[in-house]
């Protein structure tokens, strides 16, 4: 399964970080955290670029608000060293669930296990 991991990951970008990017990281790059799905941070020597390798799928919604904001410049200091303030009514950040089975459907989607039984509604049939 190695040389298969090592393979995809010269030729493609959505199964983690390419050749290129691993070989930029090992030169350039100061490993600077990692979130709580296993994704690792890192800052140029400058501190002027900033980039993530994925802990897996490369999906950009996998990323919680706090990371995201120090990728993007928004605040220099790091959430492990500052993290965010929450609210109490917060949820946890989740990544998009879209074409999974943990997806959100509504009461009355055909997609749910259990479809809701209908009563307000009555099909309509010409006379």
């Amino acid at each position: 399964m190695g040389i298969l991991k090592t393979f995809l990951s010269a030729v493609t970008w959505w199964n983690g970080a390419t050749l290129n990017t691993r070989l930029y990281t090992r030169r350039r790059g100061t490993k600077v955290g990692e979130d709580e799905y296993g994704n690792t941070f890192y800052s140029a020597q400058d501190g002027k670029k900033r980039w993530v390798i994925y802990n897996g799928e490369v999906e950009a919604s996998r990323i919680g608000p706090d990371w995201h904001g120090w990728l993007h410049h928004t605040f220099d200091e790091l959430p492990s060293d500052r993290p965010l303030p929450r609210k109490a009514w917060e949820k946890p950040h989740l990544p998009n669930l879209t074409g999974t089975p943990e997806a959100y459907a509504p009461a009355g989607s055909l997609r749910r296990v259990d479809p809701a039984n209908r009563q307000d509604y009555e099909a309509w049939s010409p006379e």
